[in-house]
């Protein structure tokens, strides 16, 4: 129970700062937005409907449809996130603040506002429904990858914007949308990025052996085979953070000049050394 009251307490959070930005930056600026919301703010500009209204109209049939879809819980916090965004679209409608003469540092506001609403929704396993449920359908019927069918639908609706919006307003929607989706993308994944190192040397329980007693870390050691050679290597592979990088390669080419190393980012890490209480006893390896 209290970890369903976390994720809905977050995903209202989430839609909070969703509408709160849609109100005081995109709709005040007269800027556009992918998706769903973005045709609920064209008709919004043309037709002087609710946006909040609107985005509740249009969802519900979607919501029907990507019920067996999205699974139970998942449908429920889109139904959750899909009415939240709605009321918060209508409830801060006097909260809109145009920037007269800047309305780039308006689609940078309006960008990362968004994102962050956004990002933490998705964050705690929501959605606010719209084009996330048809991108899931395309995907089941069509084959076609999520981000492609997002990726045309908000070019399709940018592009009707055009109608009733001049270029100059949907070239900073468009910037507004990419920035959205680096902030979402940031926010899911958290500030924290740590570095996953894979090794392959003749020395490799030398090395591991020293990362622990120098570093205090773990490794694990994997069996491989050369493709080339046919014979047998250990594979070592470790994780530390950004900061311990030039440390640990350091100490891997003192062991073994000779030894392939490549290193990737890991963007959340849970475990011993990370996440676990540092006093426990290190666990095996």
């Amino acid at each position: 129970m209290n970890y369903h009251i976390r994720n809905i307490t977050a995903i209202l959070i989430g839609s909070a700062i969703m509408g709160f930005g849609i109100n005081y930056f995109n709709i005040a600026n007269r800027l556009s937005e992918g998706g769903i919301t973005g045709i609920c703010l064209l008709l919004k500009y043309v037709l002087n409907w609710d946006p909040g209204v609107m985005n509740l109209l249009l969802n519900i049939p979607l919501l029907f449809i990507g019920w067996k879809l999205l699974g139970r819980q998942t449908a429920i916090y889109t139904i959750i996130g899909t009415i939240a965004v709605s009321v918060f679209l209508t409830a801060f409608a006097p909260f809109r603040h145009p920037i007269e003469n800047d309305k780039l540092l308006a689609a940078l506001y309006a960008g990362v506002t968004v994102g962050i609403g956004l990002g933490i929704v998705f964050r705690f396993g929501g959605t606010t429904g719209g084009v996330d449920i048809v991108a899931r359908l395309f995907h089941k019927y069509f084959g076609w990858s999520i981000g492609r069918t997002m990726f045309i639908f908000d070019i399709g609706v940018i592009s009707l914007s055009l109608y009733y919006l001049n270029l100059d307003l949907a070239m900073y929607t468009l910037v507004a949308l990419f920035l959205s989706a680096r902030v979402v993308d940031f926010v899911q994944e958290g500030a924290y990025a740590a570095k996953a190192i894979m090794i392959v040397s003749d020395h490799a329980e030398d090395i591991s052996q020293k990362i622990m007693q120098e570093m205090g870390r773990g490794a694990t050691l994997l069996k491989g085979r050369g493709g080339y050679t046919g014979l047998d290597k250990e594979v070592l592979y470790c994780v530390v953070s950004r900061n311990e990088l030039v440390r640990f390669k350091n100490i891997v080419h003192k062991t073994d000049p000779h030894a392939f190393i490549t290193v990737n980012d890991v963007h959340e890490v849970f475990g011993e050394g990370f996440t676990l209480d540092e006093k426990k006893q290190p666990l095996a390896r």
